[in-house]
């Protein structure tokens, strides 16, 4: 029987932290993405997300989460992907980290979002998976910027990005959930990386690159 590895190569890959383990979300793994959230991400009316999500009627988050992670599968191809990575903290599944590029063969340039469930806020579980696919960014796929924004009250993100040696890239307007907001951009290099004490632990790259870049990983 055909492995489903063998169909969607992605599926290969596991990152692992000292603490943490990423990996690809498969289909089995959504209900417990939606326990997470539905425990609760941030505060009441301060939505963290370019897309407000969370804002959502209880009954409508699930199918809407996983419309969002079929979406990205879907449209993955080596010109444009998305890789949402699901973050277990031992057996507990705490969130998500994506890592994202467009025309990335030209512009060496990924992208990254991520959210942690409120119990696991607080305990540096977000700056070690930023740190993870940072790591796995520039060491193995061979990135030369890594990007990231938040919106300008967002402590916590932007602490994150400080910590791992992100530069501000500027400041912008946008629309989040039909109010304004100010979004302050991040850019991180690997000569400014200040990267961890620890060594990142990577299985399956070789079919997720040839997946992603197009090519045999070098």
């Amino acid at each position: 029987m055909t492995e489903l590895i063998s169909v969607w190569p992605p599926f290969a890959l596991t990152l692992a932290t000292p603490r943490l383990t990423l990996r690809p979300l498969r289909d089995d793994h959504i209900p417990a993405a939606v326990e997470a959230a539905a425990s609760g991400i941030h505060e009441q009316g301060r939505n963290p997300f370019s897309t407000p999500w969370t804002a959502v009627p209880a009954g409508d988050l699930g199918a809407n989460m996983a419309r969002w992670y079929w979406q990205c599968r879907a449209a993955s191809t080596p010109e444009s992907w998305t890789l949402t990575l699901g973050v277990w903290h031992e057996d507990t599944f705490l969130g998500c980290q994506d890592i994202a590029a467009r025309d990335f063969t030209a512009l060496r340039t990924v992208a990254s979002g991520s959210w942690l469930r409120k119990s696991a806020q607080g305990r540096g579980f977000g700056k070690e998976m930023r740190a993870a696919v940072a790591l796995y960014a520039f060491d193995w796929l061979g990135a030369e910027v890594c990007e990231s924004d938040a919106a300008d009250w967002n402590a916590a993100s932007l602490g994150v990005s400080r910590s791992l040696g992100y530069e501000l890239n500027g400041v912008t307007r946008m629309s989040r959930g039909g109010k304004q907001e100010t979004v302050q951009r991040v850019r991180l290099t690997p000569e400014g990386f200040r990267r961890p004490d620890w060594h990142l632990k990577v299985e399956g790259h070789e079919p997720t690159a040839r997946f992603l870049l197009g090519v045999a990983a070098g």
